[in-house]
C-alpha cells in the first residue's frame, strides 16, 4: 500500500486534512502526519517535521502556499512519487522544484480522490 505523508495535519474534525488523514486509514493505506499541533489523527501521532522518510509514496498538502517555503527540502529530500496540491495550496515555485527532482506534482483534491478510486 502507498504510505502517504499528510503535510498539515490536523486534530481539528472540521479540517480537510484530518478527513483524509481517517479516509486513508479507513481504506488501509498507512500514513504520517506532520503538522505543527501535537495530537493523533486517526491513531497516529502528529509530528513535528525532522528527518524525511525514505518510504513516502505521496506527499499531500495541506498547507497554503504561504507557508510551504520552509519544507521545501524536507518535501525534496522526502523523494516521493508524488506530492498532491490540494486547493487552496497551489503553488507554481514548488512545482517547478519538484519537476527538477523528477517528484510528479498533481493539483487535486485528494479526498475526492479516495472517494472516486482515483487514489
Amino acid at each position: 500500500m502507498k504510505r502517504t505523508l499528510i503535510l498539515g495535519a490536523s486534530t481539528n474534525p472540521a479540517r480537510y486534512a484530518y478527513l483524509v488523514a481517517n479516509k486513508l486509514v479507513r481504506k488501509g493505506y498507512p500514513i504520517v502526519n506532520i503538522g505543527r499541533k501535537v495530537g493523533k489523527v486517526a491513531g497516529v501521532e502528529i509530528e513535528e517535521m525532522a528527518t524525511p522518510y525514505d518510504d513516502i509514496d505521496t506527499i499531500t498538502l495541506y498547507v497554503g502556499p504561504q507557508n510551504q517555503a520552509s519544507y521545501y527540502d524536507y518535501i525534496i529530500n522526502t523523494k516521493p512519487r508524488r506530492v498532491i496540491f490540494n486547493p487552496g495550496t497551489e503553488n507554481e515555485e514548488l512545482r517547478a522544484k519538484l519537476s527538477a527532482a523528477g517528484i510528479q506534482s498533481l493539483e487535486a483534491c485528494t479526498l475526492v480522490m479516495l472517494n472516486t478510486g482515483q487514489y
